[in-house]
C-alpha cells in the first residue's frame, strides 16, 4: 500500500491532467512506436524519400489519390 501510495503521489499531475482534459500522448506514442519498427525493419535505408514512404505505406490510411502526383527521382 505504501508503493501505491508514492506512485499515487508522484504521477498527482498526470492523473488529474486525464481527468480534466482526457487527452493522452497514445497517438504520438503510436506513431513513434510505428517509425522505430519500420526503421528497425529497413536494415539501414539511407533514401529519406524511400523511408517516408515506406512509413506511411505501414500506417495505413493511404491517400491513394496522391500518388498519381508523385514523380519517382533517379539518382
Amino acid at each position: 500500500m505504501t508503493l501505491l501510495g508514492r506512485t499515487l503521489t508522484s504521477w498527482k499531475e498526470e492523473i488529474l491532467a486525464w481527468h480534466s482534459c482526457h487527452v493522452t500522448n497514445g497517438p504520438t506514442e503510436a506513431m513513434n512506436n510505428l517509425v522505430k519498427v519500420t526503421k528497425r525493419v529497413a536494415f539501414g535505408m539511407t533514401n529519406f524519400y524511400n523511408f517516408r514512404i515506406r512509413t506511411l505505406l505501414s500506417g495505413g490510411k493511404v491517400n491513394w489519390d496522391l500518388l498519381a502526383t508523385v514523380t519517382p527521382t533517379f539518382r
